[in-house]
């Protein structure tokens, strides 16, 4: 293997250690190496630093399991030009495997230029990918205790659902704590409670409320409406955060905007995965490969196998689907054309999977060239060569001849 670096390091991180090997040498001769352990605590991490610095390492390259490169990663990111490996892309030949032997593979990869780097984004969007991943997972938990509610009050045959639409709104809350502190309303007092035309429905939702409420519905009610107080709070205040963090990438988020389907949550949890940044992807195929939307590619002797497509991101590929879905309910758009001529052919999940592609591919284009989205029309196909060529083969296969003239001419 060619080398280009004369200076660089390797580092196997565990839990609780790092092994880090240091080559060094002159390019067309074999490089000498130095290996050493450190601790993963703080002063650990440190030693290393320095440990790095006076072997005058310009480029350092780790790999790990879950998120244990994350603190090696924000102590040494000022000071080295950092690349974070993916342990499926760097294994060894099989054989006798130990961590020093792990490192020193490392080191001769990096040394060579054969470690493709992770993308790993600036603080400030990693502090905004943090956040906009357990807003989605606050949204879930919110989600499941009103599912839990709307089982209790089945179970109790309190039938508020059949005559108020959201029973989390100011109304439908003000008559839970009632039930929950058990109390027995009247006509009056049900009226006062409830507002807008609510009021009109009184009679109905007394007759609603009068079920079969024991203590333990009560109490269950009691400790999911509080939860879901906390977590709706909780949600606050990640919003609150999530939007100063967006404050320096507001003219992204309205290029982002243009697109049908996303809207300004969408595009916060599309900068906190991608950043803002398109340099650090080779391409629009590269970026739709690393989110797992592309379409597989297995191929042997002639025969094409699966083709499902990778992993890739899920928060990414989650809400480029949701994207997706609703630009296929907005009328007149090229994203709604593009889904129902795929879903026609392939089915409603690879139709959605394909729209999400696209707009990937798009936001790689906006973001790049600070470009807003040009609607392009339902009808975009329709007077191009390729579509008039694609019905002329579908006539022919009939077991017709097409003789072609242009309406110009005449």
């Amino acid at each position: 293997m060619e080398a280009i670096l004369e200076r660089c390091a390797g580092l196997d991180v565990h839990q609780e250690t790092v092994v880090a090997c240091v080559l060094y040498g002159e390019l067309d001769r074999k490089p000498k190496q130095e290996i050493r352990t450190f601790s993963t605590t703080t002063k650990g991490l440190l030693a290393l630093y320095d440990w790095l610095n006076n072997w005058e390492c310009t480029h350092v390259a780790m790999e790990s399991t879950g998120v244990y490169w994350k603190p090696v990663w924000n102590i040494l990111e000022e000071q080295f030009t950092l690349i974070l490996a993916n342990a499926r892309r760097i294994k060894n030949v099989p054989g006798r495997k130990t961590d020093v032997a792990d490192a020193a593979w490392i080191a001769q990869l990096l040394r060579s230029g054969l470690i493709t780097p992770s993308f790993v984004p600036p603080s400030e969007i990693r502090n905004m990918r943090d956040l906009t991943r357990y807003r989605r997972k606050l949204l879930r938990d919110a989600t499941a205790e009103k599912n839990r509610i709307h089982k209790i009050l089945q179970d109790a045959n309190l039938k508020l659902t059949t005559y108020i639409s959201d029973i989390f709104g100011v109304s439908g809350r003000a008559l839970l704590e009632s039930v929950i502190n058990g109390e027995v309303l009247n006509a009056d007092e049900v009226k006062e409670k409830v507002k807008t035309s609510l009021k009109n429905k009184v009679p109905e939702l007394l007759e609603a409320l009068d079920g079969r409420m024991r203590k333990h519905h009560r109490m269950m009610l009691g400790l999911h409406l509080d939860h879901l107080s906390y977590v709706e709070k909780q949600l606050e205040k990640v919003e609150s955060e999530i939007d100063r963090l967006l404050e320096p990438y507001l003219e992204l988020v309205e290029l982002l905007n243009t697109i049908p389907g996303i809207q300004k949550d969408a595009s916060a949890v599309i900068l906190a995965e991608i950043g803002n940044d398109m340099s650090c992807f080779g391409g629009d195929p590269q970026l739709a490969a690393w989110a797992g939307l592309s379409p597989g590619n297995n191929e042997s002797a002639g025969k094409k196998k699966s083709s499902k497509i990778a992993k890739g991101n899920k928060s990414l590929k989650a809400v480029l689907c949701q994207a997706a879905w609703a630009a296929s309910k907005s009328k007149g758009t090229r994203l709604a054309s593009f889904f129902y001529r795929i879903q026609k052919r392939r089915g409603q999940k690879k139709a959605t999977i394909a729209t999400a592609h696209l707009i990937l591919r798009m936001i790689y284009r906006m973001l790049k060239d600070k470009i807003p989205y040009r609607e392009a029309g339902w009808d975009y196909l329709t007077s191009s060569t390729s579509s008039v060529e694609y019905w002329i083969k579908k006539i022919e296969a009939q077991g017709f001849t097409v003789k072609v003239e242009s309406t110009e001419a005449s």
